[in-house]
């Protein structure tokens, strides 16, 4: 598959590029979730510039070190003197390397290092600081451990706190992307461009898995994901094992629920018996699974609220992979694609409001956009924008079935919250899975 989408982030690591070369060294970090194109951009990047690219496995400092030695020597084409025991050694060869020429330097699963030797990163910080205004080497750490990059580089407790000048967040592909890719493989449909959204969440590596064995419709990637040996079966927990540690039993029993529809943590508390405050907490803020949302409207500090899981992915993986795995495991393939084909009208519907909303987030219109409803799920109206500047609002009902959608009764729900925008123009529109198309050329979507 070619390389998709990145534009933007190419731009600005060129123009740090620059920086390095007219001024000083850079550090850059690039995190985001496995399989999201991090090392790929990186690599991209890089391939027309003097780079090295180093890949931090799990084994011991000492093997680490002679594993980098021999890239090292092949970069200078020189061979070493000595010894070199710990990558603080190395890490400085290279910083002065970088004193004599410009170059990218790539350390990938740069957060190994926690376990490897901690102490690593105090020492990266110092020789940083010594060499950084002497050499022109830009460095890019990536991380695929989320919760550890951020405590890495964003806790003000840790070494490297304020060392990196940039941090990208890598993200899935956005809907006009997926559709880019689906017409490049002349198998463009709303529905299969709807679909694939809802299972890959538009993560580069499961759309390369797909497309590789010609699967793009919602049957066809249901049959390659439920069969025997599957890579996609025991990808969500290897994704968030090493997140969670010890206690992933609880967060994973937290991830079930949100994704069958207990979105309240009442409703969770109710079924666990257990407070799980804390651990809402941690998945929203240390570990970026979920996200709290809230109506639009309603004061900050409102206790009205939900949660949702961010990735389409680990939401479909939790309601249709862990919640069977007995029966997936059993390989009773044919009863699994029946539950789904019975339920997933049902699990759709919020993902089909989820991609209109991201295809309307790509307009230069509107400040907020986002869901509303009342306490007790009363009046929800499932796509709510607010344009202050033209003081416009605007409401949808999305059904997957576009002859359910009942435009007054749509209208009677929005009456309290369009009080609270008096002298707002109310627009009111019915979407479903046809007008995919339209929305995505409407909003104006021309780049990633």
């Amino acid at each position: 598959m070619k390389f998709y989408n990145r534009e933007q982030e190419l731009n600005t690591l060129n123009d740090i590029y620059k920086q390095c070369r007219d001024s000083y060294g850079k550090i850059t970090v690039l995190t985001g979730r496995r399989r999201i194109g991090k090392t790929l951009l990186a690599k991209k990047y890089a391939e027309d510039k003097d780079h090295l690219y180093l890949f931090t496995s799990k084994k011991a400092e000492k093997l680490i070190c002679d594993e980098f030695l021999i890239e090292y020597e092949d970069f200078i084409n020189e061979k070493h003197i000595g010894k070199i025991d710990r990558f603080s050694e190395l890490f400085e060869l290279l910083l002065i390397v970088g004193t004599k020429k410009e170059y990218v330097l790539i350390i990938d699963e740069f957060q190994e290092f926690k376990n490897i030797n901690k102490s690593t990163f105090s020492e990266i910080q110092k020789l940083w600081d010594k060499y950084k205004f002497k050499t022109h080497v830009h460095i890019i750490f990536i991380g695929s451990i989320y919760s550890l990059m951020t405590e890495i580089f964003q806790n003000e407790k840790e070494p490297l706190y304020g060392r990196a000048d940039r941090i990208f967040y890598i993200k899935p592909f956005k809907p006009n992307t997926i559709k880019e890719i689906l017409e490049d493989y002349d198998s463009y449909t709303e529905e299969n461009l709807f679909y694939n959204f809802l299972i890959t969440g538009g993560v580069p590596r499961y759309q390369e898995l797909l497309y590789e064995n010609g699967n793009f419709t919602k049957e066809n990637i249901i049959n390659q994901i439920f069969q025997r040996d599957s890579f996609f079966i025991e990808e969500g927990r290897s994704l968030l094992i090493q997140e969670f540690g010890k206690e992933y039993g609880i967060y994973f029993s937290i991830l079930e629920l949100i994704s069958s529809g207990k979105t309240s943590r009442s409703e969770i508390e109710a079924i666990l018996e257990k407070s799980v405050g804390g651990y809402l907490e941690r998945l929203e803020n240390e570990y970026d699974v979920v996200v709290k949302v809230k109506p639009i409207g309603v004061k900050k500090d409102s206790r009205n609220q939900k949660y949702t899981i961010k990735d389409n992915f680990i939401r479909f993986w939790f309601r249709f992979i862990y919640k069977n795995m007995t029966i997936i495991q059993n390989e009773r393939f044919e009863y699994i694609k029946q539950l789904i084909e019975r339920d997933i009208s049902t699990y759709a519907g919020p993902i089909l409001e989820k991609l209109f909303i991201e295809i309307m987030n790509n307009s230069p219109k509107y400040g907020l956009i986002g869901t509303y409803w009342e306490r007790g799920n009363l009046n929800e109206i499932d796509i709510v924008a607010i344009d202050d500047l033209l003081q416009e609002i605007y409401f949808a009902e999305v059904k997957l079935n576009k002859d359910k959608i009942k435009m007054n009764k749509l209208k009677e729900k929005t009456e309290k919250i369009h009080k609270k925008y008096t002298g707002y123009n109310a627009i009111y529109e019915g979407l479903s899975i046809t007008d995919i198309d339209r929305k995505i050329k409407e909003n104006n979507i021309t780049k990633p």
